[in-house]
């Protein structure tokens, strides 16, 4: 199946869901099956890379402002050792900090304590870089229960809690145990697992989200639910579950027998099947059907598209696939 043609412009296209942040500059982090949510304001910061477990027990991000100031956003769950504190997070993500990297000098600990919100356990420390240089870091720490929050800032230059900016960034810092994870949130853990390629994992993700799924007009649920079936069916496929992938494209076309992509995708499971007769009829079907595609969407090309690749040979099939670029 043709990786490539993900479609990812599904927060753009659902009103009010954006990834990771509510703002340009809020971050919000949620489990996926679990209740919690972190939150925190950063002034100038843009996501650069995400991350996430494939069981649902972490989700992080990585920010960095124009001056060079990095942060990392972790929130992830430790059953092992609830019931958890501030404190007690923070004392054994340090101990694990020291033994991975000797140089680590602390400079001092501190505790946030505001009325009506969980404490913020906070360490400011420097440690040496690959390169001998010396990288500057605060963290701020926040747990209840099984749940953890971690949030780094790190730089070359000096960097203190007592930071102006940094002390706003820590004032504000959050942890709601009592969240419920929203279909956004799910719908994030989903694209973030695909993007990693944890295709195995993504497949149930996205599955999940689809029973979550709202919608602020008919159109709009519609448009979401072509999506994330799209991209349920992709990850099962691409992680070699094609019986799985066809039962999702097959249950999807009885209910939507408009959008082109489920049939295309259907395709590509037959071609995995090495059924290149019913290769060709959804193909067909697919591209019969090409004016559906979603706004913003085009219709792969399948002589690019790994599920197709293996059969070059076959001279009659790939003069099909290059006459469909004619339909």
């Amino acid at each position: 199946m043709l990786k490539s043609s993900l479609v990812l412009v599904a927060f753009s296209l659902w009103l009010g869901v954006a990834p990771c942040s509510a703002s340009d500059s809020t971050f919000k982090l949620a489990f996926p099956n679990h209740a919690g949510q972190l939150s925190w304001s950063a002034e100038g910061y843009k996501i650069i890379q995400s991350s996430a477990k494939p069981n649902g027990s972490e989700i992080g991000i990585r920010g960095r402002n124009a001056v060079g100031t990095t942060f990392l956003g972790f929130l992830f769950l430790i059953p092992e050792q609830a019931p958890l504190t501030s404190s007690k997070c923070r004392d054994g993500a340090m101990d694990a900090e020291k033994k991975s990297s000797p140089s680590l000098k602390l400079q001092s600990t501190s505790e946030i304590k505001t009325a009506g919100v969980l404490p913020v356990s906070l360490v400011r420390y420097t440690a040496s870089k690959s390169d001998g240089k010396t990288m500057y870091i605060v963290r701020g720490f926040v747990a209840t229960a099984d749940i953890c929050g971690d949030l780094e800032f790190y730089s070359d230059s000096p960097i203190s809690v007592d930071d102006g900016a940094l002390k706003r960034v820590f004032a504000g810092y959050r942890l709601d145990e009592k969240y419920t994870p929203t279909f956004g949130d799910v719908f994030l853990y989903a694209q973030i697992l695909y993007r990693e390629q944890q295709f195995k994992a993504a497949g149930p993700m996205f599955e999940r989200a689809l029973t979550l799924l709202g919608g602020n007009s008919a159109k709009d649920k519609v448009t979401m639910t072509r999506v994330l079936t799209d991209q349920a069916g992709m990850a099962y496929g691409i992680s070699g579950d094609i019986p799985k992938a066809r039962s999702i494209f097959e249950n999807a076309i009885a209910k939507d027998p408009d959008y082109p992509l489920y049939y295309y995708n259907l395709a590509c499971a037959d071609a995995e099947q090495n059924n290149l007769a019913a290769a060709q009829k959804h193909l067909r079907e697919a591209f019969d059907r090409k004016a559906n595609v979603l706004h913003g969407e085009t219709m792969p090309d399948p002589t690019t598209d790994d599920s197709f690749l293996p059969y070059r040979q076959n001279k009659d099939f790939w003069r099909f696939l290059e006459s469909l670029q004619q339909k």
